[in-house]
């Protein structure tokens, strides 16, 4: 018997005299879905033949070698940080991360060919794919306005885009078996104060409308739409605001997507999740790191993303929460911002799946708050740190300690030489 196992029985039975079952726990954690975001290893620069400068707010910091040039590289990335993975994984992409672009082909006219081989390695690797519209770093992205420009040629660029992407997402879903997440993020908005507030929303209303007109079953695609407090050149205004979205998603019966980076930074998702789900049913996070902005850092096991993980499990209730991860930092080793957040939210669900919930709530239900803070703040102190280890060792993956001398490897021998 390993070490590991020995502390995993052991807590396993600190767990249990607290009515916690630890391998339910587990077999929860590895069922539970979390889609890898494959910008963090090109850059949110995307594969397209023209290049387009980063705009639309997605500002890249960093230029650490070894970013992913096209996407049989892009692939080659994430195998190698999957490996380093255990639990159900998907795969999510940005519109403009295709295997090729055919001639005189833009993004209004994308089809399954353009994503013929991320269809193939999916299907190889029994993951789902989920798939995002590129509203921004293109020409049509005018005055930072996509969907709510005054041209209509340019509103019908963007809402053919984003028809061609729910067709991909359907298709990705159909043969995979698994709906894939098709989510509608537009930066624009104004560096300063507009006129006319109306117009700019009741124009992307219209737009979002003739975007969804396919009707497609639920088994191959889910729509959802992400809003934002703002953005760089988007300070004063932002057509997405929370408000717009929460009430369109109600009244259209999509997915609220809530990334918890673009939110006031001292304001957090957690709350919002079951506050939405008892209403709305299913909602989508983009789980990412604002730190004074939205500046997509990777995510930490912090107060903020326990928070999320609790109310995930919790307030929500199994299969109403689609977690997929959003942050792009170039600073450091790409696959290793990989591991490092994906492996953060999995540690957090694991400390939420673990916490004596109900044993809490007994307290609260009598309105005992003394023993409800006591027993909340005991909880912190369990030993989460040996089921975790447990986990990664039943799965054949390095223990936390472990996986970066695999990485340096890679680095060495494949990224360092691109």
């Amino acid at each position: 018997m390993s070490r590991i196992e020995k502390n995993y029985l052991a807590a396993k039975e600190e767990y249990a005299a607290l009515g916690v079952d630890t391998d339910a726990a587990l077999r929860r954690l590895a069922a539970e879905p979390v889609s890898i975001h494959a910008w963090q290893g090109d850059d949110v620069k995307g594969f397209e033949a023209v290049e387009h400068d980063l705009t639309g707010g997605c500002q890249v910091t960093g230029n650490y070698p070894g970013a992913a040039r096209n996407a049989g590289e892009l692939r080659q990335d994430l195998d190698k940080a999957m490996s380093l993975l255990a639990g159900t994984l998907r795969v999510n992409l940005q519109a403009h991360e295709v295997d090729k672009m055919f001639p005189g082909q833009d993004r209004d006219a994308l089809t399954i060919d353009n994503y013929a081989d991320w269809l193939a390695w999916a299907q190889e690797r029994k993951i789902g794919l989920d798939l995002a519209p590129a509203y921004y770093s293109h020409e049509k992205l005018d005055h930072g306005l996509s969907l709510s420009h005054p041209d209509l040629a340019i509103r019908k660029f963007w809402i053919d885009h984003g028809k061609a992407c729910r067709r991909i997402g359907a298709q990705f879903g159909k043969v995979l078996g698994t709906p894939c997440l098709c989510n509608v993020w537009v930066p624009d908005g104004f560096k300063d104060i507009p006129a006319d507030r109306l117009i700019l929303r009741q124009r992307p209303l219209e737009s979002l409308d003739a975007t969804f007109e396919e009707n497609f079953p639920e088994t191959e695609l889910l729509d959802a739409v992400e809003s934002k407090l703002f953005g760089i050149g988007a300070e004063s205004f932002t057509v997405g605001s929370h408000d717009f979205y929460l009430s369109y998603a109600a009244k259209n019966h999509k997915l609220i997507c809530l990334d918890s980076g673009h939110f006031h930074p001292t304001e957090s998702i957690g709350d919002k999740i079951s506050a939405i789900c008892c209403q709305q049913g299913k909602i989508l996070l983009h789980v990412s790191r604002g730190v004074r902005w939205d500046s997509d850092h990777v995510i930490l096991l912090n107060d903020e993303l326990l928070s999320i993980a609790r109310e995930t499990i919790r307030g929500a209730g199994k299969n109403q929460v689609y977690i997929a991860l959003d942050y792009f930092d170039a600073s450091i080793n790409r696959v290793g911002a990989w591991v490092i957040g994906t492996r953060n939210m999995q540690k957090a669900l694991l400390v939420a799946l673990l916490e004596p919930f109900a044993k809490i709530c007994e307290a609260e239900y009598s309105f005992d708050f003394t023993s409800r803070m006591a027993q909340m703040e005991a909880a912190k102190a369990l030993p989460w740190g040996a089921v975790w280890n447990y986990f990664c060792e039943t799965n054949n993956i390095p223990p936390d300690w472990e996986f970066m001398e695999n990485i340096r490897t890679y680095e060495n021998q494949v990224l360092s030489r691109r």
